[in-house]
């Protein structure tokens, strides 16, 4: 099955008009996984449970349901009954969920069927997947390149043509930066718009599961299913989720769109900021008016993010700690040998520097100087947003400051690497919907167009990326490397 030629709605026309079964796309999908998964994008795979799941579906014979039989990938901190979940973290390395997140439950009632979790930084922290204490995954474009991370293995394995859809997780830009990377389109929702209950939680005011496809219909078909307000997640927000495919198709004309200064200055590849500027004056062609406009509270966003971040990781990391499940380090004298050898050997290196710095921040000789004033510099950048969205409808600027790095490039310097996400970053400190979407590529690797939307709004955010992507054959272009 070539997923390049072949979208969700193809697919899905195959499946309903029985071109196609359930089982023979699974079979097919699963071993292509195992014979070509050539930039190490999945860690376990779901073959059994998925070859029954298509088996049950081709008995039924029901494929009405836009999703029922299509092949999705999870990523590995998204907890799956009975499938091993790691976070790619040492700590969690045998661990196997007794129960579903709320995303797979709707994704198995929907029919889809999870063909395998993917490889990811250690419990999401990190720019580049390099951070996994069991495989460092490839750019599907350059294989001497990183994916982004952290969510680089669901990016990798859909621009790889290995799966036609797969869950990402985005706390700074986890989606959208390694789709940016690979030449794919990445979608983070509204805060709230999608439960987290079963995400292996990083940042809990900022985490926010979304979708990494080829198209941009395909993301919104996904979002049509996993959205929605969630008992079990307090901060899903009780909105009405609508037809997020409604606008797709719509013209652009009227429109007005931002473009902060802020985003193509100092630290921005210069090819970067041309290819972009290309895509404001496509969007211009489209019928949408853009201007330059500031948001002047932009330089602070990567310090703000880091000390909030951190801060919530060092608390939602305290629950492993080697007594109730996961890594437990053996010949322990004591139970305080228990918590600091479990931790210590469980948790790789960058998962301890944040939660050093999460647990400095929080500490009661600087909670004050350090997580109070991120917090407020924090809704700086939130009204810095409103103020712009009070007169234009969407913001955009590029997805990453650079291309794709090379393998080991960066991983031994956090500070540089941290400054890969300050393009992403504002959109979770303000709870916003975001997308990257393929805009061309600089030296042979794609660079990605970043969209901004109003809360809630994730359907003009759709409808632009829609019409930027019809006006291009960026998605049409595929590594040279894949099937």
């Amino acid at each position: 099955m070539d997923f390049f030629k072949n979208d969700l709605s193809a697919l899905h026309d195959q499946l309903a008009s029985g071109e196609l079964t359930a089982s023979a796309l699974t079979d097919e999908t699963l071993a292509a996984i195992h014979a070509h998964d050539d930039v190490d994008a999945f860690l376990a795979l779901n073959d059994d449970a998925a070859k029954a799941q298509a088996k049950a579906l081709d008995e039924a014979g029901t494929f009405e349901r836009p999703l029922a039989g299509l092949p999705i990938a999870i990523k590995d901190n998204i907890v799956t009954k009975g499938l091993t979940t790691t976070a790619s973290s040492k700590i969690l390395g045998n661990f196997v969920p007794p129960y579903d997140a709320t995303v797979i439950e709707k994704l198995n009632a929907a029919g889809a069927i999870n063909v395998g979790k993917t490889n990811l930084d250690e419990f999401a922290m990190g720019s580049s997947t390099e951070n996994s204490a069991f495989k460092v995954t490839k750019n599907a474009w350059d294989h001497t390149k990183v994916p982004g991370g952290s969510s680089g293995g669901s990016a990798a394995a859909v621009a790889s043509g290995l799966v036609p859809a797969a869950l990402g997780s985005d706390t700074g830009g986890s989606i959208r930066q390694p789709a940016a990377f690979n030449g794919i389109f990445g979608f983070k929702p509204t805060y709230g718009r999608v439960s987290r209950w079963g995400l292996i939680a990083f940042s809990s005011s900022l985490d926010q599961i979304g979708t990494l496809t080829r198209t941009v219909k395909d993301s919104a078909l996904v979002l049509n299913v996993i959205a929605g307000h969630d008992d079990k997640d307090a901060t899903t927000a009780e909105q009405p989720v609508p037809d997020f495919t409604a606008k797709i198709g719509q013209s652009i004309k009227g429109m007005k769109i931002a473009m902060p200064t802020e985003y193509l200055g100092e630290g921005v590849d210069p090819k970067v900021a041309d290819q972009i500027r290309k895509a404001a004056d496509q969007l211009r062609d489209l019928g949408a008016t853009v201007d330059e406009v500031s948001l002047p509270h932009t330089k602070y966003a990567v310090p703000t993010y880091y000390i909030i971040a951190s801060s919530e990781a060092s608390s939602n990391l305290q629950r492993f700690d080697g007594i109730r499940y996961g890594f437990r380090a053996e010949d322990v004298k004591n139970l305080k040998d228990v918590y600091v050898r479990s931790r210590s050997e469980g948790f790789g290196p960058e998962v301890k520097r944040r939660i050093m710095l999460g647990t400095f921040s929080l500490s009661a000789g600087f909670y004050d100087a350090y997580f109070r004033k991120a917090a407020q510099v924090r809704t700086l950048i939130t009204d810095d947003f409103a103020k712009v969205f009070d007169n234009y409808d969407l913001i955009i600027g590029p997805t990453t400051p650079t291309t794709a790095f090379t393998i080991g490039e960066k991983v031994t310097d956090p500070l540089t690497m941290y400054m890969n996400d300050i393009l992403t970053i504002p959109a979770n400190l303000a709870g916003l919907p975001a997308a990257s979407v393929p805009a061309g590529f600089v030296e042979g690797m794609p660079v990605g167009l970043h969209m901004i939307g109003k809360h809630f709004d994730e359907q003009t955010v759709y409808q632009v990326a829609a019409a930027f992507e019809a006006a291009n054959d960026y998605v049409a272009q595929i590594p040279g490397g894949a099937r």
